[in-house]
């Protein structure tokens, strides 16, 4: 098949596929949603919190799957928080789960069509920065895509978002500036760092996160990212908040497991809410 023509079906596919998505969310009662929320790993219990619920499992959407990562739920859940309509992933896709660049970018792109206007994105990460405590929350303030992939490549999706959109400015600075204002008046400590996207599922080795944090990384995790590209793309309003479940790998002086990881994300569980909550009102 000629190269070309082959790029244009692909972008024709995934077009159709965006648009049977959301035509089926929608049918199922998932209309006008304001505020895309993505959930990482232990802290998927902020979806209980959302009021006249609507649940529907991944394996039930056209064009999701179930997803592989056991503290992952694999639920789309949509109803009212704080007064605003939110549709909450309860569980994400990751790259390292056998997936292209673009499923894994996929929830986002429906979210899109279906005319989110602010998406927030949150992780469980390994912190590098010394001066980061485990155990406590960080804003993104930018990111370094280490994936070696981005969701844009092939044809673009024009009614989307521009060929070539700037990143400059993906995590929106005058929502950052009131998000870590309400935190400190509630008492909650909130850090503010750039966040490095590797692919997983190995954990890093020690000398990739003395490298990394040359590079100026404050944390590190396995997803955000090309949730982060496809929303600067539609040009929707980016926070990130990264729940610094341990510190990376060789800063500890024990190994890493995801045990951990979901353990401590738990544990933040409180302080997360209350900092969602924060960034869905704001």
């Amino acid at each position: 098949m000629d190269v070309i023509q082959k790029s244009i079906d692909q972008c024709e596919r995934l077009r159709s596929d965006i648009r049977e998505t959301a035509g089926f969310l929608r049918d199922k009662g998932v209309t006008d949603p304001e505020i895309g929320i993505i959930l990482g790993t232990g802290l998927n219990d902020y979806a209980d919190s959302i009021e006249d619920a609507i649940v529907i499992p991944y394996d039930e959407i056209p064009n999701m799957y179930a997803g592989s990562v056991d503290s992952h739920r694999g639920q789309l859940v949509y109803g009212s928080r704080k007064g605003k309509k939110v549709l909450v992933m309860a569980g994400r896709f990751h790259f390292y789960e056998n997936n292209s660049i673009e499923m894994t970018a996929f929830p986002t792109r429906v979210m899109v069509e279906l005319g989110i206007k602010r998406l927030i994105i949150t992780n469980a990460s390994g912190s590098i920065n010394p001066e980061h405590e485990a155990g406590h929350l960080m804003l993104i303030s930018d990111h370094i895509n280490f994936s070696g992939a981005n969701p844009l490549i092939g044809r673009n999706l024009d009614e989307y978002g521009t060929r070539f959109p700037d990143l400059t400015y993906v995590y929106d600075k005058g929502l950052r500036d009131k998000l870590k204002e309400k935190a400190a008046d509630a008492g909650i400590k909130l850090y503010e760092g750039v966040y490095i996207m590797v692919t997983g599922p190995s954990f890093e080795t020690p000398a990739e996160i003395r490298a990394f944090g040359v590079l100026g990384a404050d944390a590190v995790g396995m997803s955000s990212v090309p949730e982060a590209i496809i929303a600067a793309h539609a040009r929707l309003e980016v926070i990130g908040i990264s729940a610094l479940a341990n510190k990376a790998a060789g800063l500890s002086g024990r190994p890493l497991t995801n045990d951990e990881v979901t353990e401590m994300g738990m544990l933040m569980r409180d302080d997360f809410i209350r900092v969602v909550d924060m960034a869905v009102e704001i």
